[in-house]
């Protein structure tokens, strides 16, 4: 599934770099939503991206995490775990711009766009199960995952009550309080082995 979600989502963005009616049919606009009804940007503004950067960083994201989250739950599933990792994805993308939408939904010049609360919801899934696994931005500062977990969703929070960098990092924040409850809801017992885990930093 990752790599049929990686390829649709390539395939949308390119897609809409070349054709602007197609980007602004597809992107999150709050008011647009409230407006006509169109529940749908919801999702589709989840698989087209701002430009080449933001849509590479993404994808390779996603590669290098959603492999391997993907068949953890396969593991702890069984046959439902793809269905339970679209409803992570999809949940995340949802859920992470539920907030925005409330926020601005009476702002007809609002737009987002882009897969990262669904990513970020399979990341922090991937640091509930590995909390001590090293993680590294830019491939130079590497961090237990506990730890950048915790400095990420510091700068989230920080970041969105800032505002000013057109970025939307509450969405960033609430992908990846989606990923670790929806996780929980469906495990509960990855919370004791999380916990179990953390002591290894003790020792």
């Amino acid at each position: 599934m990752t790599n049929t979600l990686l390829a649709v989502t390539l395939i949308a963005s390119v897609i809409c770099f070349q054709r602007r009616d197609l980007m602004d049919k597809f992107i999150f606009n709050p008011e647009k939503i409230s407006r006509n009804n169109e529940w749908y940007r919801f999702i589709s503004s989840g698989f087209i991206h701002a430009d080449w950067m933001h849509l590479l960083i993404n994808m390779f994201v996603l590669y290098s995490f959603g492999g391997v989250v993907e068949s953890i739950y396969r593991d702890i599933f069984g046959a439902a775990g793809r269905n339970y990792y679209l409803l992570l994805y999809f949940g995340g993308m949802i859920a992470s711009v539920v907030p925005t939408y409330f926020q601005h939904k009476n702002n007809p010049s609002y737009n987002a766009l882009g897969a990262s609360g669904a990513i970020s919801a399979v990341v922090f899934t991937f640091i509930l199960f590995n909390p001590l696994e090293k993680l590294c931005l830019y491939g130079l500062l590497c961090f237990p995952g506990i730890v950048f977990g915790i400095l990420y969703l510091a700068y989230c929070y920080y970041a969105g009550r800032k505002g000013g960098d057109y970025i939307n990092h509450d969405a960033h924040f609430w992908g990846a309080l989606y990923g670790v409850c929806f996780t929980l809801a469906m495990k509960p017992e990855i919370g004791p082995y999380f916990v179990e885990q953390l002591k290894g930093i003790f020792q």
